[in-house]
C-alpha cells in the first residue's frame, strides 16, 4: 500500500539522497528535525522500503578501467512471453554471476504491445560486448523462454552517464562517494 511522505520524511530523505552514511546526527542538525524522531522516522522508511541503500564499484574507464565499452541492448520478445514467465525466470535465477559479470542494469519493459528486457552491458571493447551478448545473454534467455522467444534485438552505444537514481549528477553533483555538501537540498528531489 502507498505511503506518502510527509515533510520530515523528505528532509530526512534528502540528507541520506545526499549522503548515505551520514548520522542520525548531522541529519538532525541539518534538518530542525529532533534527534530521536529522525532515528524513528529512518527506521521506519527503512523497513517500508522506502529509502534503499546500495554501493556501487565504478568498472568504467575513468574508475577502475575494467570497462571502456557500453550498450544498452533492448531485446523484443514475441507474443505469448508474458510479464509473470519473465518475472518467474528472474525469481529463479537471481544470482546469474555470469551476466552480472557484464550487466550493469536491466528492466522489463513494453514496446509495442510487447514484453522487452532492457540490459545495459559492459564490456572491455564494443567487440566484447557483442561476444558477450550472444554467447551468453541471449543463449540464457532463449533457454528459458524457447527458441522463438526473441522477435528483435537492438542495441545503442552508450557514451556517458548524466543521471541516476534521479538526484545523482555524476558530472555536476559528485565529489567522491557523496553528493556535493554545496548541493542545494531544494535541487534534491524525494517526490512530492
Amino acid at each position: 500500500m502507498p505511503r506518502p511522505l510527509d515533510d520530515q520524511d523528505k528532509a530526512i530523505a534528502r540528507q541520506l539522497i545526499r549522503n548515505p552514511r551520514t548520522t542520525d546526527k548531522s541529519i538532525s542538525g541539518a534538518t530542525g528535525v529532533q534527534l530521536r524522531t529522525v532515528g524513528r522516522k529512518r527506521q521506519k522508511l527503512e523497513r517500508a522500503g522506502l529509502i534503499r541503500y546500495w554501493a556501487s564499484v565504478d568498472l568504467s574507464e575513468t574508475g577502475t578501467g575494467q570497462y571502456n565499452a557500453s550498450h544498452l541492448y533492448i531485446i523484443k520478445f514475441a507474443l505469448g512471453v508474458t510479464y509473470d514467465s519473465l518475472r518467474a525466470v528472474i525469481r529463479r535465477e537471481p544470482q546469474l554471476s555470469e551476466l552480472s559479470a557484464i550487466t550493469t542494469e536491466s528492466h522489463i519493459a513494453e514496446i509495442d504491445g510487447k514484453l522487452a528486457l532492457l540490459f545495459a552491458i559492459d564490456g572491455t571493447s564494443d567487440r566484447d560486448i557483442v561476444q558477450n551478448v550472444h554467447e551468453r545473454l541471449i543463449p540464457n534467455l532463449i533457454k528459458n523462454h524457447g527458441p522463438n522467444s526473441i522477435l528483435e534485438v537492438s542495441t545503442l552505444r552508450l557514451l556517458s552517464p548524466i543521471r541516476t537514481l534521479r538526484n545523482y549528477l555524476s558530472l555536476l553533483n559528485m565529489t567522491g562517494s557523496a553528493m556535493r555538501p554545496d548541493w542545494p537540498d531544494k535541487a534534491i528531489y524525494a517526490g512530492k
